[in-house]
């Protein structure tokens, strides 16, 4: 079953790492592509676990696309800053 998800804050390599990283760990999923330009997320999976990976995503500062305004926003923001900044990180290692 193949699920996009279209999301904010995707800016780069980095976040996109991150994203491979953190989704890859959800039990039934079988493969992540991040579109960075497009800023979207497109998951395979054994069956719907679209809640899961949007839970995911918006502890990682990248929530669906029209879901967040304001304050909230501002916060997914920053916390999107530090998983791309990790993203890198990793990705050097």
């Amino acid at each position: 079953m193949d699920i996009l998800i279209s999301v904010d804050n995707i800016k780069c390599g980095g976040c996109a790492n991150s994203i491979r990283q953190r989704l890859t760990k959800i039990p039934h999923l079988l493969t992540v592509e991040v579109d960075i330009k497009g800023e979207n997320v497109l998951i395979t999976a054994e069956h719907d676990i679209r809640a899961q990976v949007i839970e995911a995503l918006n502890a990682m500062g990248y929530p669906e696309k029209g879901t967040q305004e304001g304050l909230q926003a501002f916060g997914s923001k920053a916390t999107s800053f530090v998983s791309c900044a990790l993203g890198k990180i990793s990705d050097k290692n």
